[in-house]
Order: C-alpha cells, then sequence, then structure tokens
C-alpha cells in the first residue's frame, strides 16, 4: 500500500510542477523535499520561516538537510506577530496566515507556482486549526493527498536511508504554553533551554510545558521510567529550577500532541 500512495505523491510532485515548500525540518517535510528532490521536470525551493517560538535546533537541522541532500533552501525571518502575542485558541490559524503569506509572497517574487506543506493524512484527525488557514490559502499538502500517514512517511524514510527517519515530532514553543497567557521572550527561552537540556541527556521528543512557574514535563513512551530513576535526575531538575522554574513536574501520561488543546485539558 505504501509504494502506491508513493506513485501518487509522486504524480502529485510532478503535476504540481514549480512549487515552494514551507520546510519546517521535521520528519515530514524533510521526506517530502527528498522525493521531490528525486523527481525530474520539478523545480521547488524549501523555505523555512525563522521566528522567536521556532526552536533554534529545528532551524539548525534544516538547514543541515538541506545541505546533505543539496536541496535549496531559503530561511525568512519574521518576527513575533503581535496577534498571537497572547497565545490565542486561534492562535495556529493566525499564525499560518501570516507565515504563509511570507512564503506566497516569496513564491511569487521568485516564479513558484504552488505553496505545499508537510500536513500528513493523520493530521486531519487533530485539533488543527493551521489547516483551515491552509486550506483558505490554497496551499497543496502532497502527503496528506497521497492518503500518506504518519507511520508510512517514517518506514518510507527509513527505507530511503534518510537520518531524520526516527525524528520525534517537533512543534513550535507557543504550543508549550496554556491558550489566553501573555507570552514574552524569558518564557521561550526557558523552555527551550529546559528542552535541548534534556534531549542532551538522552530525553528526544521530550516536551516541556510552562504553567506559570511549573514546568511539566511529558515524555514519549518509554522514558517516563528513565526519567524517574536517571542517576542524574536531580542535576536535571536543579537545572530546571536554574532556568527560572520554581517547580519540575512528571506527567504521568508522558507525551501526547496537542495537550494544551481546549477538548484535552478537559478530560
Amino acid at each position: 500500500m505504501p509504494d502506491n500512495k508513493l506513485l501518487k505523491l509522486d504524480s502529485i510532485l510532478q503535476d504540481l510542477g514549480s512549487f515552494v515548500v514551507g520546510f519546517s525540518g521535521g520528519l515530514d517535510s524533510s521526506f517530502l523535499i527528498h522525493r521531490a528532490s528525486l523527481l525530474i521536470d520539478v523545480r521547488f525551493i524549501a523555505v523555512t520561516i525563522h521566528t522567536e517560538y521556532v526552536p533554534e535546533r529545528e532551524i539548525r537541522e534544516s538547514k543541515a538537510f538541506s545541505s546533505e541532500y543539496k536541496i535549496n533552501h531559503e530561511i525568512i525571518e519574521v518576527p513575533f506577530p503581535d496577534e498571537i502575542r497572547d497565545n490565542p485558541v486561534e492562535r495556529c490559524y493566525v499564525c499560518k496566515k501570516i507565515l504563509f503569506s511570507r512564503i506566497v509572497e516569496f513564491a511569487r517574487k521568485n516564479g513558484y507556482r504552488y505553496i505545499v506543506d508537510g500536513t500528513n493524512a493523520d493530521d486531519k484527525n487533530d485539533f488543527r486549526p493551521g489547516l483551515r488557514a491552509l486550506s483558505e490559502m490554497n496551499i497543496r499538502s502532497p502527503l496528506a493527498e497521497a492518503g500518506l500517514s504518519k507511520k508510512e512517511i517514517r518506514g518510507l524514510a527509513q527505507n530511503a536511508g534518510l537520518t531524520v527517519w526516527d525524528k520525534p515530532a517537533m512543534a513550535c514553543l507557543l504550543t508549550r504554553i496554556p491558550y489566553d497567557t501573555g507570552i514574552n521572550e524569558g518564557m521561550l527561552s526557558m523552555i527551550e533551554k529546559a528542552e535541548d537540556y534534556l534531549y542532551d541527556k538522552g530525553y528526544p521528543g521530550t516536551r516541556v510545558r510552562m504553567h506559570g512557574d511549573i514546568a511539566r514535563i511529558e515524555c514519549i513512551p518509554g522514558n517516563i521510567s528513565k526519567l524517574v530513576n536517571d542517576p542524574d535526575l536531580e542535576s536535571i531538575v536543579g537545572y530546571l529550577k536554574k532556568i527560572g522554574f520554581r517547580y519540575v513536574s512528571l506527567d504521568l501520561e508522558g507525551y501526547r500532541t496537542g495537550s494544551m488543546n481546549p477538548n484535552d485539558q478537559l478530560k
């Protein structure tokens, strides 16, 4: 089945012919630009948006991947939009509108016909207001159109030998903060430092949700017991307190997408 979907993906990309890929540096968009790079008669460029709420690790990894596979890559700097400073429930919708308008502008200036992104078939089942914005802006999602799920993309990326095949899902830092909360750069810095530290300690994919001065750590499956029994647990807690958190907690449900979403908070 994935092979048929892969052929469909190739057909979609070839029909588009000329396009800009909104490239986050994650698994899905990485697989998409790699696949596009293998096709003839396709003109495209990967564009990454850099804002204060995008983890620097993602920017570094997007540069590294593009360089490794010799893919044309552009980074566009965008200041923190005032419209989402208070982290509204419609944050993702507003953000997508603002950021992709910059990509649309880039495409227009550089003669590309379409804009595409890395949305996969599974994303349709989650609370994702940003998808509505993409639809309104006529942004194409070839992976979703081909019916490719996250699991299938991961398997295809592994078969292709891509180093990102097992990369955990990532999202902007605003998703770590409750809705309707004023955001400042200090908060974003604390979250990013905490997650980078945990990554370096052997906990990739870990989220650090911020609730005032409380850090709520969400680990991916299998890492909860590892963290609890980690000989360096005291130093981990100490570091998070050093950078500004007063309390450090471990969420026993573990990492799950959208744990700050309204529906999840009502469970």
